[in-house]
């Protein structure tokens, strides 16, 4: 972007003074360059990155005359600002994610632990069914073996039936009791063979819920980890941000002096550029009106000749009076580009949220309109003119070309065309509206390639729209 040059009163020179410095101002953020600079909300992540980087790009631009390399730094800091909120929440969200998958593993565990407890128990309690069951069984073997053999009691029953002294009808009474008790063991042993099958299901319900519960636990672990490693990446990018903020706020910091210095430079070749213009136009239109003036005295006196030949009293000349100042429009420009866009128009633009305004205006003035040209594309005069400068300057617009339209109804025009990667006239020649004048580029402070076009009507930088 051009800076504005200096104005014909004092309150635009003052403007003009202000506009280049101000905006330097993205060079130094608020508190030591310490503040993140905002970016207007956007609905969605892609949105908001495209926000961001189109506010490092306008910092850039706005620093154009300042030496390249330190506005790509500007803009670097204003881009890794606006990154670094939104890295610290990424950051959060992923240590989130990693106490989250710590509590499932940790719950995993915990029924792991259950599930083997339950399944110890349900272990022993088949142990202890199987030593019933064997008891058992080996209890109703006897009783059969010796009813079997005699009908009678074996004397390892006497402390169920008594003593075995007594009576033929006691010892038939007592072996029917012995096959009673039979029967009732062999109840027992059905009911606890049920409860040992029962017991066995349970335990391979058990053991497969381990199994299912272990490899549940070994994804979470899995997850774990990967939330972890997510973490850990989050961390490195808000690390680096840290630390590239850090180092381009010291950096530019150091710089700031130089810059200064610099931007001064610059000012004082820019307001003699102005002030040619300023002068190369007075004088177009001092003779432009001059030769005005002429017609118009031409006029009067060959009136006043015609008067006199048919003997009549010639007329008192009346003065003269200009007339005002037409249209700008009167000049027909055409758009020096087919087709390019244009990527940032003319005018006031404010100060950069979180920089340092040093003038307290606010903001810099864009004196002129910036088109999204690629290196290498075609620039076409806008009008016919003179061509009064052409070739590299020294005021950070690199190759320009500088044309004289002369005065159309009164107003005097001249068109600019800065960072040209070549320019095809030179001094003093004559161009016509549609000559190929230029190539554009990236050449002087230039961030990119782009070509930044002023028109300058009596003197001053207007809008180019209102002409095109």
């Amino acid at each position: 972007m051009k800076p504005m040059v200096r104005r014909t009163d004092p309150a635009r020179r003052t403007l003009r003074r202000g506009r280049l410095i101000s905006a330097a101002v993205v060079l130094v953020l608020a508190a030591n360059l310490g503040a993140s600079t905002p970016v207007a909300f956007a609905d969605t992540l892609e949105d908001q990155q495209t926000a961001l980087r189109a506010e490092a790009e306008r910092v850039q631009h706005s620093l154009e005359f300042v030496d390249a390399r330190i506005a790509k730094a500007a803009g670097d800091l204003v881009l890794y600002q606006g990154q670094l909120p939104g890295a610290q929440q990424a950051l959060l969200d992923a240590q989130g994610r990693v106490a989250g998958a710590v509590k499932e593993v940790e719950a995993l565990a915990a029924r792991v632990d259950l599930a083997q407890q339950n399944k110890a128990k349900i272990t022993q309690q088949l142990a202890n069914d199987q030593k019933k069951i064997t008891d058992t069984r080996k209890l109703i073997g006897q009783i059969a073996t010796q009813a079997y053999k005699s009908g009678g009691v074996p004397s390892n029953l006497s402390l169920f039936f008594g003593s075995n002294n007594g009576s033929l009808t006691d010892t038939i009474d007592l072996a029917d009791q012995a096959l009673r008790s039979q029967n009732t063991a062999m109840d027992k042993l059905t009911q606890q063979n049920a409860t040992n099958v029962n017991s066995q299901a349970r335990l391979q319900a058990v053991e497969a819920e381990i199994a299912d519960l272990k490899a549940k636990a070994d994804a979470a672990l899995v997850r774990e980890q990967a939330a972890r490693d997510e973490a850990a990446a989050k961390k490195a990018t808000v690390d680096k941000l840290i630390s590239d903020t850090t180092r381009l706020n010291k950096q530019l910091q150091a710089a700031k002096p130089a810059i200064q210095g610099q931007l001064a430079q610059v000012k004082a070749r820019q307001d003699a550029v102005a002030a040619e213009i300023v002068e190369r136009d007075r004088k177009l239109r001092e003779a432009w009106e001059a030769e005005q003036r002429r017609i118009a005295a031409a006029r009067a006196a060959a009136a006043a000749a015609a008067a006199r030949a048919q003997g009549q009293v010639a007329p008192r000349p009346a003065p003269y009076v200009p007339a005002p100042p037409g249209p700008v429009s009167a000049f027909g420009l055409r758009s020096p580009f087919n087709g390019v866009p244009i990527t940032s128009g003319f005018g006031w633009r404010a100060t950069p949220p979180g920089t340092i305004d040093f003038y307290g205006q606010g903001g810099y003035m864009h004196t002129g309109i910036d088109f999204g040209a690629a290196c290498g594309t075609p620039v076409y005069a806008p009008a016919a003119g003179t061509v009064f400068s052409a070739g590299w300057g020294n005021d950070g617009g690199g190759n320009h070309v500088k044309i004289s339209h002369g005065v159309v109804q009164g107003n005097s025009l001249t068109t600019i065309f800065y960072h040209n990667t070549s320019v095809v006239v030179s001094d003093g020649q004559q161009v016509s509206q549609g000559q190929l004048i230029a190539y554009s580029g990236t050449t002087g402070n230039s961030t990119g390639c782009h070509s930044h076009f002023e028109t300058w009507v009596n003197g001053q930088a207007v809008d180019p729209m209102g002409l095109l």
